[in-house]
């Protein structure tokens, strides 16, 4: 099981309580980037966004310099939205992340819940669905060959266009990214893509269905170079006393879906709510790191993923506590996730 992070480049406040440097929270995403690798994480992905909140806006500047101080750890977008950009440009960023990080370059594409990038770039919300299907089109053939020809509604047509630089290794893995649609499932499937299912709310363990239709739909269409894995990205935090992480988790959690809430008409959540979804089988993975590890078995029990990944910088909450959660889920929950797996998985006498 690969674990990680992810994050939306959550901006610290100030000693006065006023919102802090957008140009800080560049730096803090650089130092946790570098500390998961250190402690022996798998991955770190950066999700798009264009607030002043959360400025992560553009992923791969960011990672192209934690590649020249990590090792080991993928580095990869969570997510890029693909409606809103240029596939070609995308591509090129990518492989040249791949090609500094020595093939340790991941894309994985979504629509994005936040809808900022639209108007910022010059696209309507009413081709919302059609500007991502064209585009991850594009992607994906980019991705085949590095001469192509291709025509669509939303970009100008390439005719026999080189695209460069090229992965060493021939391609890039590319992800679908969805919040839970069957629709998307099925795209995935369909084009023989691995699945990023986020669960951000609710019971985690009704996400199961849907990775069984992905493995349904994967086996009837048959594609011939599939790549069929399964990733879950999911709100949480790690302290080594589960009640303290929950108490400390929570002001921040409220306080990001307060604001949140003020934008797009929800009201803000109340603790008995966040308790529930914290705990148990949740989709909020707060706790100790022994209730994380069990959780994270409990939930590849149901669905079968590979990899697990968190975001825990939300709502402010300090970069210490930030980097102190990172160390744990390294140090302390990815050898009880190891070794709990190890006990689960079949030997040959067994198979």
């Amino acid at each position: 099981m690969e674990l990680g992070v992810y994050s939306f480049g959550d901006v610290q406040r100030d000693t006065d309580g006023a919102l802090g440097s957008t140009a800080q929270a560049q730096r803090n995403l650089l130092e946790a980037i570098r500390l998961a690798d250190e402690v022996g994480l798998d991955y770190f992905g950066i999700g798009e966004h264009h607030t002043h909140e959360m400025p992560a806006s553009a992923a791969t500047v960011v990672l192209g310099a934690a590649a020249s101080v990590t090792k080991n750890i993928i580095l990869g977008s969570a997510v890029t939205v693909l409606s809103t950009d240029d596939p070609v440009r995308v591509y090129q960023q990518f492989a040249t992340l791949d090609a500094l990080s020595n093939g340790r370059a991941e894309i994985t594409a979504g629509r994005g819940s936040s809808t900022e990038s639209f108007p910022l770039f010059g696209h309507s919300l009413n081709d919302y669905d059609d500007l991502y299907a064209e585009k991850l089109d594009l992607l994906l053939k980019l991705n085949e060959t590095p001469r192509i020809t291709w025509e669509g509604r939303f970009r100008p047509a390439l005719d026999d266009a080189l695209v460069v630089p090229r992965p060493d290794r021939g391609h890039l893995p590319i992800w679908l990214a969805t919040g839970g649609n069957p629709n998307s499932t099925v795209r995935a499937a369909v084009a023989g893509l691995p699945i990023s299912y986020a669960i951000i709310g609710g019971p985690a363990e009704r996400f199961g269905p849907l990775a069984d239709l992905y493995r349904r739909a994967v086996e009837q269409v048959a594609h011939p170079n599939a790549q069929t894995r399964i990733s879950v990205a999911s709100p949480g935090f790690v302290g080594n006393d589960a009640q303290a992480a929950k108490d400390l988790w929570w002001k921040h959690y409220h306080e990001a879906f307060r604001a949140l809430g003020e934008i797009r008409g929800f009201p803000a959540p109340q603790r008995a709510g966040f308790d529930r979804d914290a705990n148990g089988g949740g989709a909020l993975f707060v706790g100790s790191p022994e209730e994380i590890a069990e959780r994270i078995v409990a939930l590849h029990g149901v669905m079968g993923h590979d990899r697990h990944f968190f975001q825990m910088d939300l709502g402010q909450l300090p970069q210490k506590d930030f980097l102190g959660a990172i160390e744990l889920l390294g140090t302390k929950v990815k050898p009880l996730v190891d070794a709990a797996l190890a006990e689960k998985a079949p030997t040959s006498e067994t198979v």
